[in-house]
Order: C-alpha cells, then structure tokens, then sequence
C-alpha cells in the first residue's frame, strides 16, 4: 500500500503497517484471543486510510476499527479506550516508548508538576495550585492503572466535556491530572491541602464518587463557577424581570442550569395601573428567556439549560401547558426550555374526588404562592367563594379532572410538563424556615427556597453505589462494603462544604444564598447496575428493599458529616429554627405531611435494616447531635448523572438500565452502548456468541429469545419492559430519606391513558416530591443494519385483518381513574366579575391537545 502518513509537524512518512499493529497489540496485551482482535482492527483500519492521512486521522481510524465491534464483545471497549489514552498521553505528554509501560508511568508523574505551573504560567488554573501544594508529592500519588477502570464512553466524555483544553481545542491533561486537578481545586482551604488533595484524589480516581459537571469543569482554574443548580423566582416588576433576563445569562455563562418560577407574574390581560393598560402575560418574557439560554454556551461546552415552572392555578396556565407543542405561533412556544408544573395536593384532592378547579390572576390572590398545605387550601376555598361571589376581577373554573388530563396528555406527547408537588416539598423540607420554596430545578432534584434577595444555590457530587458493591473474597458473594461506603459518604460532604468557600459566583444574590444556606446535595448513581451484580431485578421487592436500605444508610452518614463539620466550622446561617435545629431528620417529615394531607401515605415505612445489623443507622444518636448543628442547610439531592455517570462506567442515577444495547449519542460521539454485565454473564453460560445478533435484533429486550435462561431475562429487562410502577416505588423508598429530592425518569410502553394516570396518581400518594421525564417507547423502531430479520414471523397478525382488532370498553372508575373516562368535548368558562354569562369558545384548546395527538 503506497500512502504517506503526515506528521504534526507537515512532514511525511511512508505507512508502516507494522507500527500500526503493534499499537494495536499493546492496547490488546492481556487480553483474550488477542491475536484475533488485532488481526481484525489492522484489516479493518487499513480500509479507511488514504495518501496524506494525518496522525492524527490514523490514531482515530483504530480507535473506531475497535469501538464499531463492540457489538461482537465489549473486550472491544477495552481495546477502543487504551487506544484513545495513547493519543491522549502523547498531547498531554510527547512521545514516549509505547513498549515500557513504568517509562509511561514515570513520566506522567514526572511530567506533573511541570504542566500545574505551566497552566499557572497561563492563566488557566489558578496560582493557589502551585502555591499551597507540594506538587511533588501529588505526583507520588497519581495511579495511572486506574485510567483501565473507564471505559470508551466515560473517557470520551471526560476529554469531550470536563478536561481542560489547548489552545488547539485538545485534552491539555490526562484522566489522573484531571482528577488531581479537581481535588486540589477543593482542598485550597484545609490545614493540610495536599494530604486533603491526595485523599479526594484517591476517592474520585477510583470511581467512588464523580463530582457535578460544572465541579469537573471549573475546580482549580482561574474562574472555579463550581456550582450545578441555581432557582430564580421572577418577579412581578419590570425591573425584575429585566435582572431575571440578564441573571439567567450570566448564570448560563457560568456553567449552571436553572428553574425559574414564573407563577408570581400576572396574567395575561391583567390590569397595569401605572398606565392604564394590559399586562401581556408570563409568555412573552419567558420566550426572551428561552432566546437567551439557546445564544449562551455553557463554558464552550454546550447551550444553556432553565426549566420554567408555574403553579397550575394560575389563569393562564392552559396556555403554559401548550409552551412545548410543535404547533403553533413560535412567539409562543419554548423551543429550548424545559417545563415543569408546581401542583398543590389541594388539586391532587379534587382531581380524585371529581370536583371543579379554580385558576386566578395572581395580582389578585398573591398569598397563594406563598401558602402550602392546610394554609393553602384554606385560603383557596376563601378565594373561591370570593369569585363566586363576583369580588375578584377575573378567574377561570374547569373539572380538576380535565386540567390534569390535559397536563399528561401534554406529557405525552411532548415530555412537557414535568410533575412536582408543592405540598411533599415544603411540608417535608428541613430547611424552608427563611421561606417558601416556589420551585425545582433544572432536573428536579433540587428543593431550596428563594426570593427577591435569594437566588439559591445548590452543590452537586454523587456517589457512584456499584463500586462499593465487590465480591466477597471468602465465600464469594456479591455484597456491599459498607465501611468503604461509608468513608465515601463523609469525603463527598466534606469535599462538598469546602466547595461552597471557593466558589465563584456570577450574581450577587447567588453569593449570599450560596454563603448563608451552604447547600449541597450529594446524589447516587450506579443503582441499576448494583442491583444486576446482586441479583435483583428493578421491579423486585428485593430491589425496592435494597433501595430503602442503601438510602437510609447514605443519609444518615451524609447528616452525620455534616453535623460534625458544624462542630469544626460553625453551623449555617439560618440553622436556628430550621427542623434540623428541633432534631428532625428526614424520615420525621412524613407524618407533617401525612397529618396535613389528611391520609396516610401508601409508601413502604419501616426500616430495612435488622436488629443488631452492624451498620444498622442509630437515628436516636444522631438527632441528639443534630440538635446542636448543621453545616449544611442541606446534604442528598438525587441528580440524573447522565454524564457523569458515563464517566464512573455506571448506570446513570437511579434510573434502570435504558436497554441492554443501544445506540448512544453524545457531544463526544455516537458509539454502542452494551451492558458488559450482561455480557459476562452470557459468556460464562457459554450463549454469548448465539445471542448476540438477537439480543442487537430485538433492541435489546431479550423476552423472545429463547436460549436466554428465564432468570436472566427477568434480571436484564429494558426500562420500558419494566413494570412502571418500580420506578415510583423506588423514587418513594429512596425518597424517605433525602432531604431534597430524586430526579425520576419515568418510562411507559403503552400510550394508555389511565397507565399513565396511575403512575403519576401512585407517585404523589407515595410522597414522591418531583418527577422528570416521561419517556414513551416509539411506535416505530429502526430495522438494524446488522442483523437478519424474518419480518413475517415478527407478526402475529398478517395482512389487513390485523386492522380490524378491537378495542376493548374502558370500565367507569371512579377517583383518578375517573380522568382516563372518555368524555365530549366541553367549552371551558371563563368568568368574569359582572358578566351575566360566560364567555365560550366552540373548542377548547385544553381539550384539543388530545385530539392532535391521536395524528
């Protein structure tokens, strides 16, 4: 093969095959059949070169020669990710002998001290990190074996998304620089920074726990925005709405994503006394805002992030349900902001019991937002009787029952509005002594309070479960280490707290939210994964169990570090009168909760933990200590870890396991992902290699294949073959114990209507305090390149009679299975104060919405 290779430099080489496929050995060395695996990378890279092909071009060419096979066996992740480290070490570190891995080694520790000065030198990290650090003995403790513990997606992702880059938009640090460098960026203030710095480092190279994306992105540079979550109540003033347009940029620039709740503006049509005219409404300004979030970029990394939120007794929430819908004047619809809805369990209530709901101009009832629980309700009735009796301007009345159809019809068709609860979130909150909390966040795990004179601020890392879940040496079962657990739990609150002094906010109302609530909200991810290497299925008792569990256990070590930091550093500013200042813990907000709803809550209350249990929590102890601090005004918030989790090799927060292989799409690439747990275990079943064109057939759902043993296929389901209801049993049993909340993906395969309404309906009666997406299995999949299909022996029904399958009747039901009752079309009433009638309109576009989704 006559083609030149080009070098960085401009110059040309001719093509050594041979220096190729020793590249491609030492990323094989070790492993199985290696012989094979380089044979067929070689062939299948050299198909791809042409004359003039850079190093660079050729170093990518191998890479994905292994990363397309991954369909054959994840051994070719493995071979993919020490390909993509090799390129890595050489821009980081120059060339080196690929032949002697301790040169490597030596060199990468060598080569460490050097590249913190020069990236002091310029300007991209921040002179503490050479000043209060001995970087020598930093250098000691780097491991780079522990770059074997990624694979491709997590060290792309890293390199794509988190690590620092040259000026040529490359990786300027290796995987272990860039988990020093974020250790050192949180350890500036500690006695000792660099035992501290060496301690992080040890616990986050080895996966055991990742920080938040912003974290990774700013710890230890000349500008440490550190912080993931912040919440902005805009305000009914022009003035503020102005700041809230120019606060979202900056937080945006800044790396952070936001919620935004809107409820406290006026409706549309609202008198403006100041001129004598109209209000024009929430959407005009929420659209300014959804224009800025798609002009930033997030630290060059990707766009900005906000989800509004409204309360759905506000008049014009009809129109906020439809921000989402394709259809439509684009002036009024949200093409980069999410939605979510704030609901009142009064409205939970009326829904259930059939009764009429009531939508005001919250000029004219603004206590409302405000007020929550037995409060809320009452002062809703009052406002009520008031509309009724014509002393209020304008309202609006419609069947509760036909409002919350109307939001999950949008659901369903445009993942829009999210549902959180008003009541579970601050009648269960600890810390919601300086106020009301009006929203969620972007991702809805977050549960802050906020106002004028506070935009809150909230800290994120999370614990990656499935590396503290090993094989017991002496009887060889999986099982949790618990002290190892543990120990984690104390260094991601510490490292947490430290986070908060470092920070680096872009408004001033952030800085003193960040500064007096101290805020964190360290997360989990990895629950699916450790469930499959335990043996449980997501929908098992013994998975909600081990939920219960682990939860309890995290939180209450969680709580722990932070009362003990309280004692070494002082409490946070607003500890006194908090719950925590009474004592309470988590788990003693359910009975507010269940006295103020005024029914019990159906969720699962006792303790997983059996007597005597070695790490069984002792709640009593700890709400004696609590009494005399917190450092922090929270601790757990439950965050999806799409990223992040990528990064750890785990599954992504508490979500299941999105299918056994699909195609995954990231700002880093698109490649396969396969679950490698699965495929261990089909390979010691010696099936692997049966299975596997099937397994990418069916898209990973293994029900039909037949020589997949019964006990694997209950274990390996995909989420959408996972009965719904585990994942608001899950979010309701891990929810007991965090004090924010968990951020619940939900996944249904049917487009049934009352399935729907029954896993929203269990989620609040379970006090679950938010969810987040509803994903809906696509009618349609795409036939797979890769495989042979029979297509007619994919039908049970051929030809036209397949049409003419009946529907069965829907029985009547009664409470919110009423909601999934058909019912005509009905014109809603819009009443206003003096009118002898109401207004009406010949379709309501409440209710048309689910004529369009039947299209």
């Amino acid at each position: 093969m006559n083609i030149s290779v080009t070098h960085r430099d401009g110059s040309k080489v001719p093509f050594d095959a041979d220096r190729i496929n020793k590249s491609i050995e030492r990323a094989c060395s070790g492993l199985p059949d290696s012989a094979s695996l380089v044979t067929k990378i070689g062939a299948e890279t050299q198909l791809t070169l042409y004359d003039g092909i850079t190093t660079k071009e050729l170093d990518e060419a191998t890479i994905n020669a292994s990363i397309q096979n991954v369909k054959e066996d994840t051994i070719y992740d493995t071979v993919a990710t020490r390909l993509l480290l090799k390129t890595v070490y050489k821009q980081v570190l120059g060339d080196y002998d690929t032949d002697n891995d301790k040169e490597l080694a030596d060199l990468h520790k060598d080569a460490f001290p050097v590249h913190i000065k020069q990236g002091v030198k310029n300007g991209l990290l921040d002179p503490r990190m050479e000043k209060l650090f001995d970087l020598d003995k930093l250098a000691e403790a780097l491991v780079l074996e522990r770059d074997e513990l990624f694979q491709y997606a997590g060290i792309s992702t890293l390199l794509h998304r988190y690590a620092m880059k040259s000026k040529e938009g490359e990786a300027n640090e290796t995987p272990q620089y860039f988990f020093m460098r974020v250790a050192m960026g949180l350890s500036y203030n500690e006695d000792n920074p660099t035992a501290w710095a060496i301690k992080f480092y040890t616990r986050m190279s080895q996966h055991r726990y990742i920080a938040g994306g912003s974290t990774n992105i700013g710890s230890g540079t000349t500008r440490p925005a550190l912080s993931n979550c912040f919440l902005v109540e805009m305000q009914d003033d022009i003035e503020n709405i102005s700041k809230s347009v120019s606060d979202t940029i900056r937080i945006s620039k800044a790396t952070g994503g936001m919620g935004m709740s809107l409820t406290q503006l006026r409706a549309s049509g609202s008198p403006l006394s100041s001129n004598n005219t109209y209000s024009s409404g929430p959407t005009p300004f929420a659209k300014i805002v959804d224009t800025s979030i798609r002009a930033i970029s997030r630290a060059g990394k990707k766009k900005g992030a906000l989800c509004f939120y409204m309360e759905n007794w506000h008049l014009d929430f009809p129109d906020y349900i439809d921000w989402k819908h394709n259809a439509g004047d684009d002036y009024l619809r949200m093409r980069t902001a999410n939605t979510a809805v704030f609901i009142s369990d009064e409205f939970m209530k009326r829904v259930q019991n059939g009764e009429d709901w009531y939508m005001f101009d919250p000029k004219e009832t603004r206590d409302l937002i405000e007020l929550y629980g037995k409060a809320f309700s009452k002062r809703y009735a009052e406002y009520i009787e008031m509309a009724k009796a014509g002393k209020l301007r304008t309202f609006k009345v419609v069947p509760a029952q036909e409002q919350y159809r109307h939001i999950l019809v949008s659901l369903q068709t445009t993942s829009h509005p999210w549902l959180t609860w008003k009541d579970p979130i601050n009648l269960r909150a600890l810390n919601n002594n300086t106020g009301t909390i009006h929203m969620s966040n972007l991702c809805t795990e977050i549960c802050l309070p906020q106002d004028r004179e506070n935009i809150a601020v909230c800290n994120l890392s999370s614990l990656n479960l499935s590396r503290h879940v090993v094989k017991n040496e002496k009887t060889g079962n999986v099982v949790v280490d618990w002290e190892t657990l543990a120990d984690s739990v104390h260094h991601v609150i510490r490292q947490l707290d430290n986070l908060i002094d470092i920070n680096d906010l872009p408004i001033p109302e952030a800085i003193k939210s960040d500064s007096e609530n101290r805020a964190i909200g360290m997360g989990l991810m990895g629950f699916a994964e450790s469930i499959e290497r335990l043996g449980y299925a997501y929908d098992s008792e013994e998975a909600y169990d081990f939920a219960d569990k682990v939860f309890e256990f995290i939180s209450y070590h969680a709580i722990d570090e932070s009362s003990d930091l309280a004692q070494e550093r002082g409490s946070y500013t607003h500890f006194k009168g908090s719950e925590w200042s009474k004592g309470k813990v988590p788990f003693d907000t359910l009975q507010r909760l269940e006295d103020e709803r005024g029914v019990p809550l159906t969720v699962k209350k006792e303790s997983q933990w059996k007597a005597g249990d070695k790490h069984k929590p002792d709640w009593d102890t700890l709400r004696a200590k609590v009494k005399n601090g917190m450092r922090n005004a929270t601790v757990m918030a439950v965050a999806p870890n799409a990223n992040i989790g990528l990064v750890g090799a785990t599954t992504p927060g508490i979500d299941a396991r999105f299918s056994q292989v699909f195609s995954r799409n990231k700002i880093s690439g698109k490649y396969l992902d396969l679950n490698h747990n699965l495929v261990n275990d089909l390979k010691d079943l010696g099936i692997w290699e049966d299975v596997r064109e099937e397994i990418i057939e069916h898209h990973g759902n293994l029900a039909s294949i037949d020589k997949i043993p019964d006990n694997l296929k209950k274990l390996y389901k995909s989420s959408f073959t996972t009965d719904p209801l585990a994942f608001v049993e899950v979010a309701a049993r891990a929810q007991k114990w965090v004090d924010q909340a968990l951020s619940r993906n939900i996944y249904l395969e049917s487009r049934d209507m009352e399935e729907t309404i029954n896993v929203y309906s269990t989620a609040w009666e379970k006090g679950v305090k938010t969810t987040y997406y509803l994903h809906m299995k696509p009618r349609h999949t795409a036939e797979q390149s890769t495989t042979k299909v029979n297509k007619a022996a994919s039908f049970t029904t051929k030809g036209f009679g397949a049409v003419a399958k009946k529907v069965a009747e829907v029985p009547e039901k009664k409470g919110f299975g009423a909601v999934a009752t058909p019912s005509p079309l009905q014109p809603k009433k819009v009443v206003m104060a003096g009118d002898t009638a109401a207004n009406t309109c010949p379709v309501d576009p409440a209710l048309k919405a689910q004529c369009d989704s039947c299209q």
